[in-house]
């Protein structure tokens, strides 16, 4: 039977609650098919009681929706930074991380045989010396206590604490504030300011995406492969079922929509010689591997297939080919210069030619021309002809025309 508590040990599942239940707010009770209705209530329970403030509620036809309501413009930091903070423990954990920093307080380092001997001594409690390693090397990965090395002992040493270190640089606060407001990885300085008993009383962003820090895990795992120019190995849930993927991949860039806020992993797959694009919040786990050695040819190839992107996609199972696209338009070029400007400015580096008084065409060579067909979509009423080398595009566009002609008696 699955029991209610506060606090969590995956953060992979509750991400999965948070985005769909609350973020989208798409899904009822009923829709829940996870596992059995009680595990969804305790989701739900513990989620509230981390955002109670921002759950709402609204009913429909299917049913009861629960959602968050946030305006981001009113907030002096992201309220989905809680529920990184919301980590399972034990007593046992809370008694060690008093114990292990309270004998490393002084400044003299101590081997592993010597730390445990001390806090039998000291505090009466008897731990194995590999529980008490163990502990140590996790706090070393998360910044409290730091190694050095004489001889064959390695030694443990408390690290500097963060108020000294910000109190030398207090100048450093408003930074942290605006960084932890909206940038990637912001829960580092959210954690800061928490540190060090400061707030955000400067900053305000009028649209942010909140629900990027639910990624921010899976974020640092591929910036530190990218950094050491690794492949990786990525589980992807699909965003259509709940069929799970092992892709092999070598980690290029990562793609942020200006429109919806969504993030995309650009990388290269080796056996297939292309490359692709995954959505982050599909992306459920990452494994650096090996050392990849083209990584820098790689790259510059990509660099180089950007101009002929229009938005994450490379045709990847022909990535060689290029589809071009004409449009001709009519246009006012006395009255509706601004539609010319528009055409240049969006129009991400195609041609503009005048082939008569007010006509003139667009044309452009791109990997996928499914990407651009909202984009032309928004000239219809001015759009005289289009032409496509991917047929099943053009006919699709005309299609859709004539659909949209029947449905309104045109």
């Amino acid at each position: 039977m699955s029991e209610f508590k506060e606090l969590i040990k995956s953060f992979n599942k509750t991400r999965d609650y948070v985005r769909d239940f609350f973020v989208y707010g798409f899904k009822t009770r009923e829709d829940f098919t996870g596992k059995s209705i009680r595990t969804y209530d305790n989701e739900r329970r513990r989620i509230e009681s981390w955002l109670g403030d921002y759950v709402k509620q609204d009913y429909s036809a299917t049913g009861k929706n629960i959602h968050l309501s946030i305006d981001s413009n009113l907030l002096d930091t992201n309220p989905l930074y809680r529920v990184w903070k919301a980590k399972s423990f034990t007593d046992n954990d809370v008694n060690l991380h008093f114990f292990i920093l309270d004998t490393l307080s002084c400044d003299d380092g101590y081997d592993i045989e010597t730390l445990t001997d001390m806090i039998d001594e000291k505090y009466d409690c008897m731990y194995d010396s590999q529980i008490i390693r163990r502990k140590c090397n996790a706090y070393v990965k998360e910044g409290l206590v730091r190694t050095k090395k004489f001889g064959k002992e390695l030694l443990y040493f408390k690290s500097e604490s963060a108020d000294l270190y910000f109190s030398q640089f207090c100048e450093l606060t408003d930074a942290i504030c605006f960084f932890q407001l909206g940038a990637p990885l912001g829960i580092i300085g959210n954690t800061i300011l928490d540190n060090i008993n400061e707030t955000n009383s400067i900053f305000r962003v009028k649209h942010s995406f909140f629900v990027h820090t639910l990624e921010d895990e899976i974020l640092f795992e591929l910036l530190k492969a990218m950094n050491s120019h690794k492949e990786i190995e990525l589980t992807v849930k699909s965003t259509k079922n709940d069929n799970l993927s092992v892709i092999t991949g070598v980690p290029l860039k990562i793609f942020t929509s200006t429109r919806t806020g969504r993030r995309f992993l650009c990388y290269y797959e080796p056996d297939y010689r292309r490359f692709t694009t995954s959505r982050m919040d599909s992306i459920k786990e990452v494994k650096p591997l090996n050392v990849f050695d083209d990584y820098e040819l790689i790259s510059a190839k990509l660099n180089n297939n950007l101009p002929k992107v229009w938005g994450v996609s490379f045709n990847s199972y022909d990535n060689l080919r290029i589809e071009h696209i004409k449009i001709t338009l009519h246009i006012n070029e006395y009255r509706e210069q601004y539609i010319l400007t528009r055409l240049e400015s969006e129009g991400r580096g195609g041609t503009i030619t005048k082939i008569a008084d007010n006509t003139f065409t667009y044309e452009n060579d791109i990997f996928d021309s499914n990407e651009i067909t909202p984009w032309v979509r928004t000239f219809i009423g001015r759009i005289i002809d289009i032409e496509c080398t991917s047929k099943k595009m053009e006919q699709k566009f005309k299609s859709d025309l004539e659909t949209m002609f029947k449905m309104y008696e045109i």
